[in-house]
């Protein structure tokens, strides 16, 4: 388990991470979402142990990451702006890392750049943003390690590889202890891989969730009613977090599992009546709205 209580980091005068408690459990995709600035890249560098904490404590399994060698070896980090040692090839990187990581697997490395039609001996500064994310993607993989810290990891990599990557990370959960954190900007890339998510907002964790139990406490319906009085009875004692109206229909999103909604809703006479299901960006839209931040304003998808 990875944990964070009350982390605080600045640079200079900017706060760039604001007493930030968290909690990523083993064998789950967390999601750290949050907008360019929001704090996610600081929060990851100091999980790697780049950054020392102002304040606060960074743990991995119990154990403080900050200028910990052996608890390094346990994490592999990939940063949104890559860096590679100049003219150097993906084996020359293989080489490199298999001093670093104990158990990184060479000859898997190799084998998964030829999956991606990735050659070992082309220099990386040659390759395009995508074909670097995806070196960098295999050598986490390859490396062994528990977790694996990635920023910004499927920018830049077109549809048919992102969901290569993804398919990969669940392969990987499966045959061993492993724990992706991905940050990103976009909820629409996490929709399909998370399990768990964190919105990071000013340096501040506004939510932590888990998706499933998101998925199931909250409801959208679309319905028209056959009179206002009808409405009352529908909504009353039921916890609405987003009520919008177009003309005679109304799209409300209503906290609570399915099967109690929709026994409410029997009270009034409708029309029509829909339960649709709710993404990902439209929960957080529901739950940021509620404590007083609009997500729309600095969540882009």
């Amino acid at each position: 388990m990875i944990e964070l209580i009350e982390l605080n980091k600045s640079f200079d005068d900017i706060k760039a991470v604001n007493n930030v408690s968290l909690k990523i459990s083993d064998g789950e995709v967390f999601g750290l979402v949050g907008t360019n600035g929001a704090g996610k890249s600081t929060i990851l560098r100091t999980i790697a142990g780049v950054y020392k904490p102002d304040s606060g404590i960074v743990c991995v399994d119990n154990r403080p990451v900050y200028d910990n060698p052996d608890v390094k070896k346990d994490i592999f980090y990939i940063s949104d702006e890559q860096y590679f040692f100049p003219n150097c090839t993906p084996e020359d990187l293989a080489d490199f890392y298999g001093t670093v990581y104990d158990n990184f697997d060479k000859q898997r490395f190799f084998d998964m750049l030829n999956g991606f039609m990735l050659d070992k001996s082309r220099k990386v500064n040659t390759f395009s943003k995508g074909m670097k994310k995806q070196v960098s993607i295999l050598l986490g993989l390859c490396a062994g390690t528990k977790y694996m810290l990635c920023d910004e990891t499927f920018d830049g990599l077109d549809p048919v590889v992102r969901q290569g990557v993804k398919s990969l990370f669940a392969a990987e959960m499966s045959d061993r202890e492993f724990t992706p954190v991905i940050a990103s900007h976009n909820l629409r890339e996490l929709e399909d891989i998370c399990d768990h998510v964190g919105l990071i907002h000013l340096g501040g964790v506004i939510l932590s969730e888990d998706v499933s139990d998101m998925k199931v406490c909250m409801q959208k319906v679309q319905c028209v009613f056959a009179s206002e009085e009808d409405e009352s009875k529908a909504l009353e004692g039921l916890d609405v977090l987003i009520h919008d109206k177009r003309g005679r229909l109304h799209t409300i999103t209503v906290r609570g599992e399915r099967e109690h909604v929709e026994k409410s809703f029997k009270r009034g006479e409708m029309i029509f009546f829909e339960v649709l299901a709710l993404t990902l960006e439209e929960i957080f839209i529901s739950e940021t709205e509620v404590v007083g931040y609009d997500i729309r304003k600095f969540i882009m998808g």
